[in-house]
Order: structure tokens, then C-alpha cells, then sequence
């Protein structure tokens, strides 16, 4: 699923191609990934609407358009944004076209159908979409440690699993929560509750460090984005634990343990990332694999 840092890169990518830009049509080709409204409408309210600028809000994208009204974008799984030109061929599970004034398109297409839209008006209440119930973005000003630690720290859970809760943080995934309990040297069974203050003041820092880091990696020309059909953009020369179980550590050359975590595949490494001998005891003599 795409994180944080590759919606940005979507958003990086498309937004300013279609900025300005009118929708003459909608086309729906799948209408369950129309959430809301019905397809026919959400068709025909985006007809004659020209773009205001695209944003992001944890893993949603949103194009703004004009009086106000928001196309909402959850790409879950497989989901692609392309804007292309006409007489590119469709992707074979291209479900959304958006023809825009200029001759181009905007396509979205989706392996699994996953992936959503909704069509929120000026002045309607959003209770469809969730984004509203996010929690904040890791780089608002007021992401810091005792923002964490007032949301998390009273938790049993393991901080891994806390931090994929995205009315907490938003945006951050299995991929990401891996490299930045790696870069805090936290293992990711470590419950919540048993961080200490510098464990907090390290993920506030890392968090959004990271974050910014495979951000900066991620970047591709608008060019290069439609030539690999936006499936070249992702950051795996630069991940340092995740899909590397059993390989040395990068850190201490200690083999990357694979584990499963709220049922979710982690990698970590027991040297880098230890915590107390009694709780690693009793929590992974049966999952370290």
C-alpha cells in the first residue's frame, strides 16, 4: 500500500500537471469505487469543474476544485494515479478516466479495487471518507514527544501497532514503521507503556526525519512517472530493514530477525533494537522466524 511519502510523490507529480485544468467529463468504468456519491452523480457534479490544486492528508490525496467542493482519493492497496495523454493505451484495470480540457487525461486504475473516491460539496459535512477522524500529520509543529507520549503512553500495545493507527499519526504504514523504530532503535514489540521519556523525544525526531528522508528519495520527473506508469518512484534501494529479514544489519551486522507483530510482518534487529530480557522472553519465542 502506498505510504506517506509515495502519495506525496503523487501529489508532487500530478497536481501541478492538472492544476487549472477543467474536467469535461467523468468517465466510471467500475462504479464500486465510487464511494459517494452514486457514480452517475459524482459524474455529473465534476462536469465543468476546474482544479484548484491537489493536497494531501495522510494516505488520502484530495483534488480541490473550484467553490470549494474536494474529490477525496484513498489508493489503498494497488491503486495509480496517471495523467496521460489520449491516445495512450488504458492500463488493464483502468476503472476512472477524468478528460480534461486540454486533451489529457486523468486515469486511475486499481489490480484489486481497493482504492476509493468521494465527491464532497461545498458546505457537506464529510462522514464518509473518515479523513476526518486522522490524527496529525508528523510534520505539523505540534508533532512532538509529548503529543506522543499524552496519545500512547498509557498503552499496552506495541508501539509498532500504535503507530500504524492513523488517528494518531497519519500516513505512516508497515513499510515505514519498520525503518523508523529501526532508526530509533525501539523494537517493535516494545509496549507502548514501557517507553521512556528519551524513547519519545527520539521518535518525535525520527518520525518525521525519516519520513522527509524517502521523501527526498522518492522524487521522479512528471516524464519519468508516466514512462514506468508510476510503479518506479518507491524507495526500496533505501530501506534498511524492511524486506531485509535474515540479511546483516546495516548497523551492527547482526542477522535481521523477521517477526510478526498484530499480525503484520516486521523485520528488526535484537541487538539494535533490544528491550527488556523478561518482556522479549515472554512475547517472541514463537514468532521470531
Amino acid at each position: 500500500m502506498p505510504e506517506l511519502p509515495e502519495v506525496e510523490t503523487i501529489k508532487s507529480v500530478i497536481g501541478p500537471q492538472i492544476q487549472g485544468l477543467t474536467i469535461v467529463k467523468a468517465v466510471v468504468k467500475r462504479p464500486e469505487v465510487i464511494a459517494y456519491p452514486l457514480a452517475d452523480e459524482f459524474c455529473r457534479r465534476l462536469a465543468g469543474r476546474t482544479v484548484e490544486r491537489m493536497m494531501r492528508r495522510g494516505k488520502f490525496l484530495i483534488i480541490l476544485l473550484e467553490n470549494e467542493a474536494r474529490v477525496i482519493l484513498h489508493l489503498r492497496m494497488t491503486g495509480c494515479l496517471l495523467f496521460t495523454p489520449p491516445d495512450l493505451p488504458e492500463e488493464k484495470h483502468t476503472h476512472v478516466i477524468f478528460r480534461l480540457d486540454d486533451g489529457k487525461e486523468l486515469r486511475f486504475s486499481d489490480t484489486r479495487r481497493f482504492g476509493r473516491f468521494w465527491l464532497i460539496q461545498k458546505g457537506e459535512d464529510d462522514t464518509y471518507s473518515g479523513i476526518g477522524k486522522l490524527g496529525m500529520e508528523p510534520f505539523d509543529q505540534g508533532f512532538t514527544a509529548e503529543y506522543l507520549r499524552a496519545r500512547l503512553g498509557e498503552r499496552k500495545k506495541a508501539i509498532k501497532e500504535c503507530l500504524l493507527e492513523q488517528t494518531v499519526v497519519a500516513g505512516i504504514g508497515n513499510i515505514y514503521s519498520d525503518e523508523i523504530l529501526f532508526a530509533a532503535g525501539i523494537h517493535p514489540m516494545c509496549p507502548a507503556n514501557r517507553l521512556k521519556d528519551k524513547d519519545w523525544a527520539r521518535l518525535a525526531a525520527v518520525i518525521p526525519g525519516s519520513l522527509a528522508f524517502f521523501i527526498e528519495k522518492n522524487q521522479i520527473t512528471p516524464e519519468e512517472y508516466l514512462r514506468t506508469k508510476g510503479q518506479d518512484y518507491r524507495n526500496t534501494p533505501f530501506l534498511r530493514v524492511y524486506g531485509h529479514g535474515g540479511e546483516p544489519c546495516p548497523v551492527c551486522g547482526n542477522r535481521l530477525s523477521r517477526i510478526v507483530v498484530g499480525g503484520r510482518s516486521s523485520v528488526c534487529c535484537l541487538v539494535c533494537q533490544s528491550f527488556a530480557e523478561e518482556v522479549k522472553n515472554q512475547r517472541m519465542d514463537n514468532q521470531i522466524r
